[in-house]
């Protein structure tokens, strides 16, 4: 029976990866990524992953206080952070992430204060989207680890 349960999460896995692929939510690099993963570094995705969302939320509340500055004029300083998101996702494989930063860029590029908050609140959106589907992951994850009878510390 415990080779059931742990067949049933790693379809679960499977479909929910596949999924986010169709979506186009995360590309081929976030399986590059995968493939980092051993047994000496059995959280490599995991940890690989969080530093991300961390950093990300601080470049992302960056953005969020310089558009809501009314003075604000350096557009150039957006384009910065957007620059160290856009690298971010790609090394992650977060393509939807990527592609609306890279669709934000071109507001910022343009000194569009408008554009950029609707580039915020997409970037936002998706982000969101994509750290809830990482986190629902990494919870089937856990459990397949766990039905298998292995314990890594997360």
């Amino acid at each position: 029976m415990l080779g059931l349960g742990v067949d049933r999460l790693q379809a679960d896995i499977n479909r929910l990866l596949a999924s986010l692929f169709h979506q186009g939510v995360l590309d081929e690099q976030f399986l590059q990524l995968q493939q980092l993963q051993d047994d000496t570094s059995p959280n490599f995705v995991y940890d690989v992953i969080n530093i991300y969302f961390d950093e990300s939320e601080k470049l992302l509340r960056n953005l969020r206080l310089l558009l809501m500055d009314r003075e604000f004029s350096d557009f150039k300083k957006i384009g910065l952070h957007l620059n160290q998101l856009v690298g971010s996702s790609s090394s992650i494989g977060a393509r939807r992430v990527r592609n609306v930063c890279v669709a934000f860029r071109s507001a910022s590029e343009l000194n569009n204060r408008l554009g950029c908050l609707r580039g915020l609140e997409v970037v936002e959106h998706e982000y969101h989207y994509l750290k809830n589907m990482m986190h629902e992951l990494f919870q089937l994850e856990q459990q397949r680890l766990l039905a298998a009878g292995v314990r890594y510390p997360m």
